[in-house]
């Protein structure tokens, strides 16, 4: 290995060889003493009141460990930011699939027929499904005004540009529920002893979510809560805060077993009842120019939160924050909310309420182009942020970033101009249609705001007895390459071989709090972390003149045993220390959001088939400025992986509801993209490297699933010259836009000219 830049190649992941040989250990790979096996007793009404719990007969169910609310040592909620969800409903439920009874037995075949014989007779109640229906209040499931959190983000003053403007042109855009479907389903174990306390094994992405749950349903300290991630098989936000609540269950069970007990959903119930994508309405209405730029504009953007906040006030201050796009607004008012309704709670999802929102921001930069009179590509080329000039929080861009030029180079590697043309051509005759289409957008990295200062993160980094280096996080890889990138980072630090370094597993026992795996920050946040505590550590053995400054990986070595042999252990520690530059005001809701962002063009090309109305993408060009690019290989998979996701969320997947319940909860009738669904997707970076990362690293995992599905929608409409202003986009959908349907006017694109 060439020690000299670690950084910048494509070296072996971490995992990859235990994962490829089947050495890798899941959660269900693990088997304890005497361990029970575990269900959950779910509601089958969307909200009412428990009336009766009775137990059919033919069950032994002496044999069963039964849990309810009554058996929760703490609070019944599983504690994150609201603190609404219970862990189990005890009087009220408030949607469908909510847990109301826990089993366990040793034979884990006998667990669905016992929750079959679980009897629950409701008091139900009219609940609501919809956002209109919850901002009608008809019914208030939430609260006093079904609303769990509101923003309001205002730039310049609005009041006299709609008599300034040529033109005002109003939109309004939605996007459906999307499942994360990640290949492993959702596990945990726990075990319970009264000295040690509760320890859970689990798939997750967040262990100190978990740890701070479990506290407080089960009133212990902190020195008692012990969470260990196995190895992860996906999880793109699914597995954020969910887990909580499963290992919640386990831990109860395990308390009152008094033996392990191990819950693992199978597919239907990790569809129906975990958490999903929030589905969103977004309303603009946008003053502009005769030379078509944007004066100024309202955005109103509304979030279905389902029945609990969860991760709703989130979601939704990212959506708010980048439904600006990638753009110039002199003068802005964005109000956001989240309001509640009786469907399960939806949480977190790769691009975090970013990719509802700019999916109406490039809708609607087409719906100006067409007021205006110019194309696509020139209403954005009018109205991008320059270097200088301030995003809607009036944070000031200080990079120098040119979106004009990557522009120009996406729609160059792409051949937009010719095919523009030639569609045109080809479009005049046939049973299929051709179009091409652009989006433009950014992603902030990291946590929103004061969010890292108050997380406080702190990651260590240890010189081992046999003079090795291991990094210790809690920061989690389940596939998207943690333990590789930061493992590159130490070893980069401290000029070492990449096979020096090794992760400890996140342990909550054993690695520090350095935040949850989320938000485009583990190569950013936590990568800069690991970057210093790496040079502190090679700083403790120069001091002592155990080591020389232009040391060798060999006398690294024997320094780091010889310390270790004399002192005993060696670690350094590194704790978020927030730029002086950087400052959010949480009242007002301005200022710098974010540290640095991503930014992106992508270019999609289609074909609709008029026979068969279905969309096929037949090239994908993905443009994006990631600072730096730390592992190729990881970084190209990272922005194919999310522009596949994307065309999902863009084209197939379709949550089916009824009065809250998912319907096709199975992935017989849950669409996906296959392999050949999908297009050549060419990937492209630019970096300008970035002060606030590790060798200049930005977030790269959430940017590639914002801007697909605009850019496809786009390229509908070009196509067919219809405009579609909600996802998923599905052949149906077409199929009454061509007839002339409701849903062309129910779009409610307006433009109006002064």
């Amino acid at each position: 290995m060439n020690m000299d830049h670690i950084v910048g190649k494509s070296v072996p992941r971490k995992e990859g060889r235990d994962k490829v040989t089947g050495r890798s250990q899941y959660v269900d790979d693990m088997v304890l003493p005497n361990m029970l096996f575990a269900a959950t007793v779910r509601s089958q009404i969307p909200r009412g009141r428990i009336r009766k719990i009775t137990y059919a007969p033919g069950i032994p169910w002496e044999e069963f460990v039964i849990v309810s609310a009554e058996d929760i040592p703490g609070n019944n909620c599983i504690s994150l930011i609201g603190d609404d969800q219970p862990c189990l409903a005890s009087e009220l439920v408030n949607h469908p699939e909510e847990p109301i009874l826990l089993l366990a037995h040793s034979d884990r075949h006998l667990l669905p027929q016992a929750v079959k014989a679980v009897s629950i007779e409701y008091e139900p109640s009219p609940g609501i499904f919809t956002i209109e229906e919850s901002e009608s209040r008809s019914q208030t499931v939430w609260g006093k005004d079904n609303i769990f959190k509101t923003y309001l983000i205002e730039k310049g003053e609005l009041d006299g540009i709609w008599e300034k403007a040529d033109y005002i042109v109003e939109g309004e855009y939605s996007t459906g529920a999307q499942e994360q479907l990640y290949i492993e389903n959702n596990g945990m174990i726990a075990t319970f002893d009264t000295a040690q306390g509760i320890t859970v094994w689990g798939s997750l992405q967040c262990p100190y979510y978990i740890h701070k749950a479990l506290m407080a349903l089960c009133n212990l300290p902190a020195e008692k809560v012990r969470v260990v991630q196995m190895e992860t098989g996906g999880a793109f936000g699914g597995k954020e805060e969910y887990p909580s609540m499963i290992a919640a269950h386990a831990a109860l069970l395990a308390i009152k077993a008094g033996k392990p007990v191990k819950i693992i959903y199978d597919r239907m119930e990790d569809m129906v009842a975990t958490t999903k994508r929030h589905p969103s309405r977004t309303r603009h209405r946008t003053a502009v120019s005769r030379d078509g730029k944007i004066l100024g504009g309202e955005i109103e953007f509304t979030i279905d939160g389902g029945a609990y906040m969860t991760l709703s006030p989130v979601v939704l201050s990212r959506g708010a924050i980048h439904a600006g796009g990638p753009y110039y607004w002199p003068n802005v008012r964005i109000r956001a909310k989240a309001v509640a309704t009786n469907a399960p709670p939806h949480g977190a999802f790769r691009g975090f309420g970013a990719p509802q929102s700019l999916f109406a921001m490039e809708r609607h930069m087409d719906r100006i182009a067409q007021a205006v009179g110019v194309s696509p590509v020139e209403i954005r080329r009018r109205n991008f942020l320059q270097p200088g000039q301030a995003t809607t929080t009036e944070q000031v861009i200080r990079e120098p970033i040119d979106l004009g030029k990557m522009l120009d180079r996406a729609l160059e590697s792409s051949d937009y101009p010719a095919k523009k043309k030639s569609f045109a051509m080809q479009n005049q005759v046939g049973t299929s249609r051709k179009g091409i289409g652009i989006a433009s957008f950014l992603h902030g990295a990291g946590f929103t705001g004061s969010g890292e200062r108050y997380l406080s993160s702190v990651v260590g980094v240890e010189g081992c007895a046999d003079g090795g280096v291991r990094v210790l996080v809690s920061s989690t890889e389940f596939g998207q390459g943690t333990n590789t990138v930061l493992s590159q980072i130490t070893a980069e630090a401290l000029r070492l071989p990449y096979e020096d370094v090794s992760i400890a597993q996140p342990d909550t026992m054993e690695v520090p709090n350095s935040g949850p795996t989320v938000a485009s920050r583990t190569a950013m946040v936590v990568g800069k972390l690991v970057q210093s505590a790496a040079l502190g550590i090679a700083q403790t053995l120069i001091s002592p003149n155990l080591l020389r400054q232009g040391y060798s990986a060999q006398e690294f070595r024997a320094a780091c045993r010889q310390y270790v042999a004399t002192h005993g252990q060696l670690r350094c520690w590194s704790r978020y220390d927030p730029p002086t530059d950087i400052f959010w005001d949480d009242q007002a809701y301005r200022g710098e959001a974010y540290a640095a962002y991503a930014w992106a063009v992508y270019v999609a090309e289609v074909t609709v088939d008029l026979t068969t109305y279905s969309v096929s993408i037949d090239d994908f060009v993905a443009l994006q400025e990631v600072g730096k690019v730390l592992h190729p290989l990881l970084a190209r998979g990272q922005i194919i992986g999310g522009v596949a996701q994307a065309i999902g969320f863009s084209l197939y997947e379709k949550v089916v509801w009824q009065n809250g319940r998912m319907q096709n909860g199975q992935m017989t009738n849950y669409i996906m993209p296959t392999s050949s669904d999908l297009p050549p997707i060419r990937v492209f970076f630019e970096e300008l490297g970035n002060v606030h990362g590790a060798y200049g690293a930005k977030g790269i995992g959430e940017l590639p699933m914002d801007g697909p599905a605009p850019a496809i929608l786009n390229a509908v409409e070009d196509a067919l010259g219809i405009p579609f202003n909600s996802i998923p986009l599905l052949p149906e959908d077409i199929m009454d836009g061509l007839a002339g349907s409701p849903i062309e006017d129910g779009a409610l694109t307006r433009v109006g000219r002064r």
